[in-house]
């Protein structure tokens, strides 16, 4: 149910956006695309230091999970390199962009993969898919709107299509929950959050300075 809402929430602000486009100026979707950007930035930034520091008893702050941070990323992308997820990101965002009458758009596959990714990532999508519960991706469903409404009025119609990898990803990992539950534990989920908190800051990064990085390739 909440991946359902999730997916549809997704295309309903995505749809709003492509609405508010059509009375943007060229220049105004620049300037929002750069806004939502640096929005991304401190929204990565802001969930990545809730993960690592920590208040000591004397008052000072310590860091948690550097180590883990660094050899995930690392041998992420090392194995991002190899698959080339980046690549089939594209090509599948190329193939949706024929397949919807979309040639012309020039923004469609851009608009698309940081999309996917903005929403893809973060530990919200795990913890509500894992442990069945729909309250935690309907609260996912209501920030994904916003954020896909603001990118789809600067970035068009590719945006909208994020909700499929957010509809595959999340149901695969409700249908598995049964599985995963038992390796998901809060510490776990902690983990994977701080990880995902920086790879939604690399896509920040690259909504201000376009393919900066290969987020999919970190995955």
């Amino acid at each position: 149910l909440g991946t359902v809402i999730n997916a549809l929430a997704i295309i309903a602000g995505g749809v709003l956006g492509i609405l508010c486009k059509k009375y943007l100026k060229e220049s105004y979707q620049d300037t929002i695309t750069k806004a939502t950007g640096c929005s991304v930035l401190f929204l990565g930034i802001a969930g990545t230091l809730s993960k690592m520091l920590h208040v000591e008893t004397d008052g000072s702050l310590s860091t948690n999970g550097s180590m883990i941070m660094i050899l995930s990323l690392a041998i992420g992308a090392l194995l991002g390199e190899v698959i080339d997820l980046d690549a089939k990101f594209e090509r599948f965002g190329e193939w949706l962009k024929h397949k919807t009458g979309s040639d012309g758009d020039n923004l469609f596959v851009n608009g698309f993969v940081s999309a996917s990714l903005t929403v893809s990532i973060g530990a919200m999508a795990v913890i509500g898919s894992i442990h069945g519960d729909h309250s935690t991706l309907i609260a996912k469903a209501i920030l994904d709107f916003i954020i896909i409404m603001i990118m789809a009025s600067s970035m068009g119609k590719g945006c909208v299509f994020s909700f499929l990898p957010v509809a595959v990803l999340q149901g695969i990992m409700t249908a598995l929950a049964v599985v995963l539950s038992s390796f998901m534990t809060e510490t776990v989920l902690n983990y994977i959050s701080l990880v995902g908190n920086i790879l939604i800051f690399c896509v920040g990064v690259n909504l201000v300075w376009p393919r900066t990085i290969k987020v999919a390739n970190l995955l």
